[in-house]
């Protein structure tokens, strides 16, 4: 598995164009061959969200992998948070048509260790994840209510834990009650930090079992709200394109940048709600931990 290199910066591939196409092409730049049992870890949007990667877009090279959409349940109530109903939101959806969706922790969890954690011990996920020989973090860039925003980090983060996992990183480690973490008090640089140590042990986990791990951010539908967010509000700007890397960091880094870069009136929407959450210390604390750099290079495939 090729790493992240501290004496060289981080690639991030780069394309406007949002097409099946251009997904794949972006995949291919990136020059890792995804082989075996191929888990693709994408978020199946809450019922009656509607920014959500679609199915026709990113299906081509769900298909081209062979992979399989893999899910945990969510910690907060809604039509996610047991297996019946979730896999009906993702047949909905229109996972189903083109790819098997497990979802992860409907057996079981485990726990990986959080090396250098402040704030958790270790990290709770589904027990499915055991299963897959590689992994694609296929993440929708978007705003969100309690992070500021969500990419691939959010999406190793929260989207891998089971649904005790997840209470546990939403109480910055007080609780694994789904019932009990919304009633826990912490600073919210805690909530963004114990985001980033998740998401450390999860990338720990894949490469001390020599399974290699890719990053891709489809930069469309950008509302403020997550696709978790069954009232997700209309998007505030035009979309930006798509990004790739193997280092996370990187590449949520990127989707910052072009956030602040762009002259779209409606960026400043989307961020008053990253600064708001102080969504960006994610990427800084994550690059202190050993997950990434936050200097890279953005290599246009066109």
């Amino acid at each position: 598995m090729k790493g992240y290199d501290l004496m060289e910066k981080s690639k991030v591939y780069f394309t406007n164009e949002i097409t099946s196409d251009s997904l794949i092409k972006i995949y291919d730049a990136l020059g890792i061959d995804l082989t075996g049992n191929v888990g693709i870890k994408v978020s199946t949007g809450e019922h009656g969200s509607k920014g959500y990667l679609k199915a026709d877009l990113i299906g081509p090279l769900v298909k081209k992998l062979n992979g399989t959409i893999i899910e945990c349940n969510t910690a907060y109530p809604g039509k996610r948070n047991n297996v019946k109903e979730h896999l009906k939101v993702a047949e909905e959806h229109g996972f189903t048509s083109i790819a098997n969706v497990d979802i992860m922790d409907s057996d079981s969890e485990f726990k990986i260790p959080v090396h250098k954690g402040k704030h958790l011990k270790y990290d709770i996920i589904g027990e499915h994840f055991k299963n897959y020989d590689s992994i694609l973090n296929l993440a929708h860039g978007k705003g969100h209510a309690m992070g500021g925003f969500g990419a691939n980090l959010k999406n190793q983060s929260i989207g891998i834990a089971s649904r005790n996992g997840k209470a546990y990183i939403h109480s910055c480690g007080q609780t694994e009650d789904p019932n009990k973490c919304w009633m826990c008090e912490y600073e919210q640089i805690d909530f963004i930090e114990s985001m980033a140590e998740a998401a450390t042990a999860v990338a720990d986990y894949l490469k001390e079992n020599n399974k290699p791990i890719v990053y891709i951010t489809v930069m469309n539908a950008l509302s403020v709200d997550c696709d978790c967010d069954a009232n997700q509000g209309d998007p505030v700007m035009n979309d930006l394109g798509i990004i790739a890397s193997l280092d996370p960091v990187a590449n949520d880094q990127a989707f910052i940048d072009m956030i602040w870069n762009s002259s779209d009136p409606g960026t400043n929407k989307l961020k008053t709600r990253i600064d708001r959450q102080v969504g960006r210390e994610i990427t800084k604390y994550a690059e202190t931990l050993g997950l990434g750099s936050c200097d890279y290079e953005l290599i246009n495939i066109k």
